[in-house]
């Protein structure tokens, strides 16, 4: 299916068939869109986190708000920013760039020293916000990926961030939650599947300036 057919044909579920699961290479090729799409200078400043342990999916579910998603969807991903970024990290996304592209780390000094300028720039709450917007493009890719393939996902926001993080073991870590997608097969008895995608006109949500 082409994307732009997919995203129309996709809707946020609120309720999943729990006895329908996604295969192995469903799986993968959801996490291969997560792992390619772009983020800021290539950082990836986050971690996906996959929720298979069904006592954790249930810890999950009461700490956002009893929402069915989190237990009935075949897979959950809780996508989950650094707090801090750090010297360390950037020393190993240079190394990680030598060695994909074969080039001495030397070579990377100028660009090294960019990123550590840029980061010791900000505050600690403006660097975990900017790690954050990072994780909503992965979320993203993971959304438009899954209506490609015509697997229904749900992206999700309304959940008690500071229970996720305890649950989790998020901050020992250095990590937060951010946002949660929730892929599977939508239920028979969702209702919203049969309601018209709500979207302005095109000439309202687009202007052209100049």
């Amino acid at each position: 299916m082409k994307i732009v057919d997919g995203l129309k044909w996709r809707y946020a579920v609120k309720r999943f068939d729990s006895t329908r699961k996604l295969t192995k290479d469903q799986i993968d090729y959801l996490k291969e869109a997560i792992n390619f799409i772009p983020s800021s200078y290539g950082l990836q400043p986050y971690k996906v986190l996959e929720i298979e342990s069904v006592e954790i999916r249930e810890k999950l579910r009461e700490a956002a708000y009893g929402q069915p998603q989190l237990t009935e969807a075949a897979h959950i991903f809780v996508f989950a920013n650094f707090t801090d970024y750090n010297t360390d990290k950037v020393d190993a996304f240079i190394k990680l760039t030598s060695e994909t592209n074969n080039i001495s780390e030397e070579n990377s000094n100028g660009y090294r020293d960019m990123l550590n300028g840029i980061i010791s720039s900000m505050t600690p709450e403006q660097i975990s916000t900017w790690n954050s917007k990072q994780a909503y493009i992965a979320l993203g890719a993971l959304l438009s990926a899954a209506a490609e393939q015509q697997i229904d996902a749900a992206a999700m926001e309304g959940f008690d961030k500071a229970k996720f993080d305890e649950i989790l073991g998020l901050k020992e870590k250095g990590l937060t939650s951010v946002c949660i997608g929730a892929v599977g097969y939508r239920s028979p008895e969702d209702q919203n599947q049969f309601l018209k995608k709500v979207r302005k006109p095109m000439d309202q949500l687009f202007e052209k300036i100049g």
